[in-house]
């Protein structure tokens, strides 16, 4: 297992987080803020995001996908921007976008689509941007 870690681009795993990360920011508090409340069923409310898990915590699964991707990227030996946008879309979907839909389907989400395309979305947007910064950024 260590052994995929040893071939790992760092600083561009760490661009490639920190773009990510941002993008969540700017995309949950400032693009989709009033949409994201609505799939919430919390449209008048003021979304309260104080404790350390709704920061970190997004952050720690944000840091994850993205090593993953690396390895992922390392291992397939993906070199092309076709190649780095064909598995960030199979990726992306099949694993970020379902996956998210699926945690959506629950009593305590109200619109469970509406979330998903919402999160989704974001998810599928920074695994290209990741895909793409790992594919061509080798530092």
């Amino acid at each position: 297992m260590t052994g995929y870690f040893n071939n790992l681009h760092w600083i561009s795993i760490l661009i490639s987080f920190i773009i990510y990360t941002a993008l969540g920011a700017v995309w949950f508090t400032i693009l989709f803020a009033r949409q994201y409340k609505i799939s919430l069923g919390r449209k008048d409310e003021t979304l309260q995001h104080k404790a350390p898990i709704f920061i970190i915590g997004p952050m720690v699964c944000t840091l994850i996908v993205t090593i993953t991707t690396a390895i992922l990227i390392n291992e397939l030996q993906i070199q092309t921007i076709s190649g780095a946008i064909s598995f960030a879309m199979i990726a992306g979907v099949g694993f970020l976008c379902a996956n998210t839909v699926n945690i959506a389907i629950n009593p305590n989400i109200p619109h469970p689509i509406h979330y998903g395309i919402i999160t989704g979305t974001y998810h599928l947007t920074g695994m290209v941007i990741v895909s793409l910064i790992l594919t061509f950024i080798k530092w």
